[in-house]
């Protein structure tokens, strides 16, 4: 089948991706020359829109990457800032020259540079694997340091594109990475991602690659039915264990996230319930009620036999069913009975999940995590400060770095409350275990740009319905 010719915006690339797709342009009709025209100006009026009428420093590389940075720097100069280039490598590629030769700015020695405004990396691009020479990491620093913006084009230099790895230790932190072309998975990877500032992309007309992975967007809801019910809108049942609070915390998130009902199942209820959460001391009814949608268990589970008893009559009750915390520690491949499931473990759970499964734990996060995901049939979101998303098949998606305020107790239970009351929403929908997953995970990372600094997970939760609200396509009180 041929690829579809209409830029693809969300897509996330590998380095043999990226120049795959740059071929299939090449192909089409385009040059290289036109593409690092199309790339270095779209890149360029970032650099203005950061400089304004300042000055601005590039540093340009050998590479394509460099050639970017001499059309950058013609960019800056036919707009009027002052502009100077500094050449650590003479160009190699004839696209690079070429766009050397277009340049009709001030080229100087690194050490004739004076503190000035902006400072522009296009030393190496994305295909970098070995650590930069002591040379060129000295240059990169001191003209970092020389100015009070730093930005970085496709990928900040010594970074490693696949893996997002640091190839060199003291490598400086950037105001705004400019990807070109496509994102790449450092992007969206630590510890490259935490280093990167904002990061924008230049659109240069890739197609839609299969196989891909993709950035997790801002879904899109809309109001229930106008003639919805509670049990229509997804019942959800959560099992509570021996430390009933992140259960409670769960369901609080749950309430906020769409789902019709929910009813909390703890052998002891919490001392504060809010009235609007339905409390039972029945777990195994629950469980038997055919109108139960989805499942959550997990959150203060605990580790005892009674909690593994409680795991697999959970996952033998064949609902949709969100495995968290204790639970994916006690889960092992014979309690799944086929029933879809989301698994949302941290790198630590994450470990206890491979050695159950017999995998090795070896490789790239995102391959370790799409090993699991085919082995156990269920759909997993591995937590951290780069979270993603994988299906069985392949599917990939990758957050957007989240706010670091989460790193705070109880707000991974409030991710597995929201991806829960989102899978007992599409209840009625087979296979939408990956559509619940991206879109508990998106409203978990809005409602904490909403909480600001400093929130508690229980502050996290209410603001889940916020975070709903901003991305609901319409239908409150009556309006379309």
């Amino acid at each position: 089948m041929p690829r579809s010719r209409e830029p693809v915006l969300s897509q996330v690339l590998t380095v043999a991706q990226m120049r795959a797709a740059e071929e299939d342009l090449i192909a089409a009709g385009t040059t290289v020359d036109a593409l690092m025209q199309l790339a270095g100006r779209g890149a360029g009026e970032w650099v203005r829109r950061i400089a304004g009428g300042g000055s601005v420093t590039v540093l340009c590389g050998p590479g394509n990457n460099g050639g970017d940075g001499w059309v950058i720097a013609e960019y800056l100069r036919e707009h009027g800032n002052a502009v100077q280039v500094v050449q650590a490598r003479e160009p190699v590629t004839d696209a690079a020259r070429n766009a050397k030769a277009l340049y009709r700015g001030a080229v100087v020695s690194a050490g004739s540079v004076t503190a000035g405004d902006v400072f522009v990396d296009c030393l190496f691009g994305s295909g970098l694997t070995r650590a930069l020479p002591d040379d060129l990491l000295a240059l990169l620093c001191d003209l970092a340091a020389l100015h009070r913006h730093r930005i970085a084009i496709d990928l900040p230099s010594g970074i490693e594109s696949d893996s997002g790895a640091a190839l060199n230790e003291g490598l400086p932190e950037w105001s705004l990475t400019v990807a070109l072309g496509a994102w790449k998975h450092a992007h969206f990877a630590m510890p490259a991602c935490s280093k990167m500032g904002a990061v924008r992309l230049v659109d240069i007309g890739v197609a839609a690659v299969p196989g891909a992975a993709r950035v997790l967007a801002k879904p899109k809801l809309e109001a229930p039915a106008a003639d919805a019910h509670k049990y229509r809108r997804g019942m959800l049942g959560i099992v509570a264990g021996e430390m009933p609070g992140a259960a409670l915390l769960a369901a609080t998130a749950a309430l906020r996230a769409g789902a019709g009902y929910v009813k909390l199942a703890a052998q002891a209820a919490p001392l504060v319930v809010p009235p609007e959460l339905v409390v039972t001391g029945d777990a195994a009814g629950m469980l038997a009620d055919a109108r139960t949608s989805a499942l959550l268990v997990g959150p203060g589970l605990g580790r005892s036999d009674e909690a593994s008893r409680l795991l697999a009559a959970a996952l033998h009750a064949g609902r949709p069913t969100v495995v968290d915390a204790d639970a994916l520690v006690l889960l092992r491949p014979a309690m799944l009975s086929g029933a879809q499931c989301i698994l949302t473990p941290h790198e630590g759970e994450m470990t206890a999940l491979e050695r159950a499964f017999g995998l090795s734990g070896a490789g790239l996060r995102r391959d370790r995590a799409l090993a699991l995901a085919e082995v156990s049939g269920a759909v997993l979101v591995l937590k951290g400060p780069d979270t993603l998303i994988a299906a069985p098949g392949g599917e990939t998606v990758l957050a957007p770095r989240a706010s670091s305020w989460l790193s705070v107790a109880g707000t991974g239970d409030v991710l597995a409350g929201a991806i829960a009351s989102r899978l007992a929403t599409h209840c009625q929908d087979l296979g939408q275990a990956l559509r619940a997953a991206e879109e508990g995970l998106w409203l978990h990372g809005e409602a904490a740009r909403l909480c600001g600094p400093a929130f508690t997970a229980g502050e996290l939760a209410h603001a889940v319905r916020a975070a709903l609200k901003a991305c609901h396509g319409g239908g409150y009180e009556g309006t379309s």
